[in-house]
């Protein structure tokens, strides 16, 4: 905990429950606006290769839509 500045998490370094309960003031974790759009592509191919069950496609579906909706508003300010 000397450095203040952190590197994101990758798979290679995971974090323990440990270390992210004793620092909840720090950024751990960076999330931007490719990080969004990858997120959307995996939701795509997820659903066409059939991930989610019938009952979870609803849900799957609305976070589908909002992140679509939040990007599409993104792009048309920049």
């Amino acid at each position: 905990m000397t450095d203040q500045t952190q590197e994101p998490i990758t798979a290679q370094e995971p974090a323990t429950q440990t270390e992210t309960a004793s620092t909840p003031g720090q950024a751990t974790a960076e999330l931007n606006l490719n990080d969004l759009a990858a997120l959307k592509s995996i939701i795509d191919v997820a659903t066409q290769r059939g991930a989610f069950r019938a009952n979870e496609l609803e849900a799957v579906g609305k976070l589908y839509n909002k992140l679509t909706s939040f990007l599409d508003t993104v792009a048309k300010k920049e």
